[in-house]
């Protein structure tokens, strides 16, 4: 009996040890945030995003050189996604008098009913992309929602941005960007 215990001893200790470690190692590790600098599609020119839009427009981004272009990922029932809407209304309200920067998103899993009833409930006056929106997904690599990407006027990406955003955050991305003060 005592050998027994003393067999599962030597077999439980290099297990219990080895989690441990993977545990300490994901603890101390970069949060997302931080490591939301560098990605795949950094310094790269965007991806294509064209499509219908919900308001029965169409969106070509493309068409959209010379600005700046927020691309969100989203869905109507991700938590972090409603809470940073009111965040795009403001950034994009700001911008659209300007005439620098417009906002795109695109849903994510997320039927075209539910979106549109979700802008009209919410606000919102941008292009809202419903149709083929997984393919899209995938060509910027996203993983989950929120997620929004920066697109220069030149057309390359230049910031990502990983889970709710804020209008402030975009203001000081595109103004440190583009060198100038916030």
């Amino acid at each position: 009996m005592i050998g027994e215990e003393r067999q599962a001893l030597w077999i439980v200790m290099p297990v219990a040890v080895a989690l441990g470690l993977l545990v300490l190692l994901l603890a101390t590790g970069d949060p997302a945030s931080e490591r939301n600098n560098t990605f795949q599609l950094q310094g790269e020119v965007a991806p294509l995003i064209e499509g219908p839009t919900i308001d029965g427009g169409w969106f070509d981004i493309d068409d959209q050189r010379g600005r700046w272009v927020i691309v969100n990922f989203f869905s109507t029932t991700c938590v972090p996604c409603i809470v940073e809407h009111p965040e795009l209304v403001a950034f994009s309200d700001a911008h659209d008098v300007l005439g620098d920067a417009i906002v795109v998103s695109v849903a994510f899993d997320d039927r075209a009913e539910n979106v549109v009833e979700f802008f009209q409930d919410n606000g919102g006056s941008w292009p809202v992309l419903t149709e083929n929106t997984g393919e899209i997904a995938v060509q910027y690599g996203v993983t989950g929602v929120p997620e929004s990407y920066i697109v220069a006027p030149s057309g390359v990406i230049a910031g990502r941005f990983i889970g709710g955003l804020t209008a402030v955050a975009l203001d000081d991305a595109i103004a440190t960007l583009t060198g100038v003060d916030a």
